[in-house]
């Protein structure tokens, strides 16, 4: 397979364009709900982990979507996304949170412990996950743009 057409099937892989386009909406979804909350604009959330929407749910659900349309809800594929799925959601809401929640302990135990006598300036990541909440906007975020892009505009291609 040369590179010309390795480009081309990447390019026009529709399942794959919409778990990018979920994922990017629910990105600068994280900068305008900071920015109204915040009254703040903080380009660098688009690259962070964590807040609201999950883009995690919403790229891995649109995926879902995607493949269910393409490949029917009966296939083998559309089986394994929706295990990838959950296991990503539950990890965005368990494990990585938990960790999240962790980092803020160990933060502030640190400070108060070596109070004036640091043992790095270096804080531990906070916001690594997302709530339950978050994680279901981002997989409501990703179904709905799929199965509306999918049905209405390229219809199932």
């Amino acid at each position: 397979m040369n590179s010309l057409h390795t480009m081309k099937a990447l390019l026009t892989n529709t399942v794959l364009i919409y778990g990018a386009l979920a994922w990017f909406t629910a990105q600068m979804l994280k900068i305008i709900l900071n920015y109204v909350r915040e009254r703040r604009l903080d380009l660098g959330l688009f690259w962070s982990a964590g807040g609201m929407p999950s883009s995690h749910s919403a790229f891995v659900c649109a995926i879902s979507v995607a493949i269910a349309l393409r490949e029917g809800l009966g296939s083998p594929l559309f089986a394994l996304a929706v295990g990838i799925a959950v296991i990503v959601m539950y990890d965005a809401a368990g494990v990585r949170r938990a960790a999240g929640r962790q980092a803020t302990v160990l933060n502030k135990m640190i400070e108060e412990l070596f109070q004036g006598h640091p043992i790095s300036d270096e804080e531990l990541k906070e916001i690594l996950g997302h709530t339950p909440t978050q994680v279901i906007f981002g997989a409501v975020l990703g179904v709905t743009m799929t199965w509306i892009g999918m049905t209405l505009v390229w219809h199932g291609a």
